[in-house]
């Protein structure tokens, strides 16, 4: 038999050996604990959890799938109902599709990530943005949100349907006044979902204090899972809507296509939980946000400008400035990424040094210091 030699770059592909410190805001939040490592290896297999599975992956009892998504989820999440999917635009677009009509109108904010807009696009709705306030708060305000779902009305005749809010953003880690922003979608009986894709997991979150009728997160960003794997969470009176199931086969959810993540995503997820917990306790992120306005400090002290919210109230942050820029002129676009890498950081996107975004969560002041450290070095190293 002759073997295509197509097959010859598949098999057991390494990853490159996790630099020291990892800033990269995509992964800082979705490290593994070392209980979600052992249970990546145990629960790996395809089949895994189905095995447990009599058609509802959610009424699982052992493993305690159901005690997790219908007990622990809730509680963590503050809302009244809650189910694991397949990642935070996921959670997103379930709840669009449940919950709009091909061309309603939605509301959302001018700093949200692109897939809440391709949620709504597969959705086949309207979008009305809300407009940020200029460089360098880049804020979403109430009022503006107000603005917004009145000019919809104007158009249409009537409120959207749904309005989106997105806490905090993936570009500035801004955290806008979200009670407020809730307030003024429910006075014109608007219900909102709250994208905390990187609160969730993070930081401190009760979707129903903050005045949420949905929210969504992400477990591979920011819950120490194995992803793709998110969560929703969804309070009355719409988990009737969100969580209808299939006429044809009762025990599945339409949204939700029956199932959605199973084996290591899930597994992983629960084995992270308690140490997820124990990380968004406001003492542990009191010293996170504490060790982000040292750093943005520190930044700051050597040319660079911390956009967005200052003082900075998350770990992600987003820095603009030239003294990068202006080495990358005499040397090549490169080098920044190149000497962060031969420093053991790991973060910084290959081509950016004009501006570039990194998160310090759970990174710890000591090697953040070591980071600070090495952005002086290498300005040192190329202005000799």
């Amino acid at each position: 038999m002759t073997v295509d030699p197509q097959l010859q770059k598949f098999g057991l592909i390494k990853r490159e050996t996790p630099r020291a410190i990892n800033l990269d805001p995509l992964q800082t939040g979705g490290i593994l604990t070392p209980e979600a490592r052992q249970a990546l290896t145990e629960w790996g297999d395809g089949y895994s959890v189905c095995d447990y599975c009599g058609g509802m992956l959610d009424q699982i009892k052992t493993p305690p799938i159901y005690d997790f998504v219908h007990k622990a989820l809730p509680a963590f999440l503050g809302m009244d109902h809650a189910r694991v999917t397949n990642g935070a635009r996921e959670s997103k677009f379930a709840v669009m599709h449940a919950m709009c009509k091909e061309g309603d109108w939605i509301v959302l904010d001018g700093n949200a990530h692109y897939s809440s807009m391709v949620a709504a696009q597969r959705a086949r709705l309207k979008i009305k943005t809300v407009p940020k306030t200029p460089a360098p708060d880049y804020r979403i305000t109430p009022e503006a949100y107000a603005a917004a779902i009145e000019e919809v009305r104007a158009e249409s005749g009537k409120p959207p349907a749904l309005a989106l809010l997105t806490y905090p953003d993936g570009s500035y880690g801004n955290l806008p006044d979200a009670k407020a922003i809730t307030k003024v979608a429910h006075d014109y009986k608007v219900p909102i979902i709250v994208n905390g894709a990187y609160a969730i997991g993070r930081m401190p979150f009760d979707g129903k204090a903050l005045g949420a009728d949905f929210v969504a997160g992400s477990g591979h960003k920011s819950m120490a899972a194995s992803g793709p794997v998110g969560v929703l969470g969804v309070n009355a009176p719409y988990d009737a809507t969100v969580f209808q199931k299939s006429p044809t086969n009762k025990n599945k959810e339409i949204e939700f296509l029956g199932c959605t993540a199973r084996g290591a995503t899930i597994m992983t997820m629960i084995a992270s939980f308690p140490k997820v917990v124990e990380r968004t306790q406001p003492a542990s992120w009191e010293k996170e946000v504490g060790d982000a306005r040292w750093f943005a400090e520190q930044m700051e002290s050597i040319g660079m400008r911390q956009l967005g919210d200052k003082p900075h109230n998350h770990d992600l942050m987003f820095f603009e400035g030239t003294v990068f820029y202006d080495i990358s002129q005499k040397a090549d676009r490169y080098f920044l990424y190149r000497e962060m890498k031969a420093r053991g950081i790991h973060g910084i996107k290959p081509g950016l040094t004009k501006n570039f975004k990194i998160s310090t969560l759970g990174v710890g002041r000591e090697k953040l210091g070591i980071v600070a450290d090495a952005f002086r070095d290498i300005i040192k190293k190329y202005s000799a």
